[in-house]
């Protein structure tokens, strides 16, 4: 799996107009399910990302993990992430595990999330989604498991 985190102050995602999720400080994570993840996958992810050192301590330093600040999490599919841009112009997502198996991996994702404690909203898998954000730092990271 892979995904992108973003430390944000709030985070809010829209579909047709409607606040669906939102959360204040912690991370947005955009996460994609590749062709061959497993729920193996999913959670081994969602322990990495709660444990990950990126919230500042006492000195400024980024040395706090999501569980470390009590932050929340709100959690998004983006399919994209899987793009391959290495031919032509159009971007490829083959790599993408295919839509049914892609949605079962993102909600066991946000499982396995909701598992350590700590807060998290959701937007809808598969819709078309605005997102609003203000991001912290700002502090963005790719991370992949």
């Amino acid at each position: 799996m892979k995904a992108v985190l973003q430390r944000v102050t709030e985070a809010r995602v829209e579909v047709e107009g409607a606040v669906v999720g939102r959360c204040g400080p912690g991370l947005l994570i955009l996460v994609c399910a590749m062709r061959g993840d497993t729920e193996g996958n999913a959670e081994a992810l969602a322990g990495r990302i709660v444990k990950l050192r990126i919230f500042r301590d006492d000195q400024g330093r980024m040395n706090r993990s999501l569980l470390d600040v009590g932050g929340a999490a709100l959690v998004v599919s983006q399919f994209t992430l899987a793009a391959d841009t290495s031919r032509g112009n159009r971007p490829g997502f083959s790599a993408a595990a295919a839509p049914e198996i892609g949605e079962r991996l993102y909600e066991h994702f946000v499982t396995a999330l909701r598992a350590t404690a700590i807060a998290v909203e959701t937007g809808h898998f598969g819709a078309d989604m605005a997102i609003h954000l203000v991001n912290d730092g700002p502090v963005t990271i790719p991370i992949e498991r």
